[in-house]
């Protein structure tokens, strides 16, 4: 079926800076409307951290290894044009959860029953019966904070207020709880505690100190599913960018971004690397949010005022934690070394981990490791071939008063040390069908993408006003949008997706209005 929305009253010249998924797709919906719209990018590549990278034919998803809610990608190709099909694979289990003590947990995918089975049989029924009852209240979560935290730009305190429907959901929500102290209450079991807290990771963030509400995405992948996308998630991409240069976006690559103009009240254009003024009637940011806010907008040396507060909110939030990476290739055994595609080996003191990445800033001794292995026989060069994109949680790159990642033997030596950990973990000793090794670090992460210190989701999720602190959908500065997992909602391909409907949909409504 083709789209047949509306064009807008007025067609715009719009730049987008960064060709990541939220700029690919508020570029193209906006395009789809009648808009002039160009994207900047400063790589050579589009797709931001959404990437699948290829080494002598085997495939790793380097950044978004998961989808979940694929509902906000139909509807952008249905809203955009035609549908697409996603070649869509459900992952079943969806994780599997190997613990310190020896005891292991596959919990399926899209079924709350087999899940609560599952966890009966493993841990006892009334750690079944527990996880029952805190996904039923995350269900009533999210049912609370979906439309007005999710699906538009996010309203002010004193709005919500005024909208009386925040009051009633208060004690659904628990917005002074913390996610540990939440489920501390609820599940008796510290197994499944720390199945919860690694939800908090999903932003960047410490389970102790997020609010109770980020259990959410536990119901999220309940009820929406986990999904791989054949050939992996670089293929989700390549038609996102395929449907934004059919609607007649120009995408400029190896064009970095220094400058956005504006004259003090609204935007007036953007400065490339060498000098180069292009005047747009508006700009939508896809970058790091600190970087926009404490330096693209500097004018004559001084800061643009308009946007003062938004810049003191973002600065006034604590960095997401980084990650560390291997990209394994295996060459090919009669045997898989690991059954699922996503697989999580838990340290004994998850807290330790917390405390070594977000006080004392180094790398963590024990920690919890996750490994994206896809069974697709597309992201192998050999039937039998294995690949293990591994990562931990890791302190960004920060010379001063931080972890410095520049020194690559210290890199090279705590990814041996991953593989040393992971042996003693899976009990088997691969290392002799190792036949492709890389690592990034913090550092390649910053450089690559220009996350300060590497952050991957910008500004973590801690404290209770965090949400309220994210860089906003619109600006105070007429003319100025932002989009991507620095901006609201946050990170995460959902999430980024909806970013982009809610800034195509707010330029939308202030032209025809």
């Amino acid at each position: 079926m083709m789209s047949h929305q509306r064009r807008d009253s007025r067609a715009l010249d719009i730049a987008v800076i960064g060709a990541g998924v939220g700029g690919l797709t508020v570029a193209a919906r906006l395009a789809h409307r009648g808009h002039r719209v160009t994207i900047y990018e400063k790589s050579d590549r589009v797709g931001g951290k959404c990437h699948t990278e290829w080494i002598d034919g085997y495939g790793f998803d380097t950044g978004p290894s998961l989808l979940t809610l694929p509902a906000v990608y139909r509807d952008f190709f249905m809203k955009t044009g035609r549908g697409v099909d996603l070649d869509l694979v459900g992952l079943d289990p969806a994780f599997d959860y190997h613990f310190a003590d020896g005891s292991r947990l596959q919990l399926p995918n899209l079924s709350r029953n087999r899940a609560v089975t599952e966890i009966s049989n493993a841990f006892g029924e009334r750690a079944g019966q527990e996880w029952g009852s805190l996904l039923e209240r995350a269900a009533r979560m999210w049912q609370a904070s979906r439309t007005d935290f999710v699906e538009r730009a996010l309203p002010s305190v004193p709005q919500l207020i005024r909208r009386g429907k925040v009051i009633r959901d208060l004690s659904t929500i628990a917005p002074l709880t913390t996610l540990r102290k939440f489920t501390e209450k609820r599940l008796s079991d510290r197994r499944l505690r720390y199945i919860i807290d690694r939800y908090a990771t999903y932003t960047g963030s410490d389970p102790r100190k997020v609010p109770a509400v980020l259990l959410t995405i536990a119901f999220v992948e309940e009820a929406f599913g986990a999904w791989h996308i054949r050939g992996g998630l670089g293929r989700l991409v390549e038609k996102v960018e395929a449907r934004a240069r059919e609607r007649g976006v120009t995408i400029e690559l190896c064009s970095p971004v220094t400058r956005i103009l504006h004259d003090r009240a609204k935007v007036t254009g953007i400065t490339l690397e060498g000098g180069r003024e292009i005047k747009v009637d508006a700009v939508i940011s896809n970058v790091d949010a600190y970087r926009l806010y404490n330096g693209m907008l500097a004018v004559d040396g001084s800061r643009e005022e308009k946007t003062a507060g938004e810049r003191r909110d973002i600065n006034r939030t604590t960095p997401s934690l980084s990650g560390f990476s291997l990209l394994l290739g295996l060459k090919p055994s009669k045997q898989r070394l690991l059954q699922a595609h996503h697989t999580v080996f838990f340290p004994a003191d998850y807290d330790r981990e917390f405390d070594e990445i977000f006080e004392e800033k180094v790398p963590v001794t024990d920690p919890t490791i996750y490994i994206c292995s896809p069974d697709d026989p597309a992201m192998v060069p050999s039937e039998g071939g294995e690949n293990l994109f591994i990562l931990v949680n890791a302190p960004r790159h920060q010379p001063e008063g931080g972890f410095d990642w520049s020194d690559e033997a210290v890199a090279r030596d705590y990814g041996d040390r991953i593989i040393e950990i992971l042996v003693d973990r899976i009990g088997i000793d691969f290392r002799d069908r190792i036949v492709v090794k890389k690592f990034r670090t913090p550092l390649d992460i910053e450089n690559d993408y220009g996350s300060e210190g590497g952050s991957i989701y910008g500004p973590s999720s801690n404290g209770i006003r965090a949400a309220f602190r994210r860089a906003p959908n619109v600006s105070r500065l007429a003319g100025l949008y932002n989009v991507g997992g620095s901006a609201h909602p946050g990170g995460g391909l959902p999430l980024v997706g909806l970013s982009g409907e809610i800034v195509a949909d707010a330029i939308s409504a202030q032209i025809n209005r």
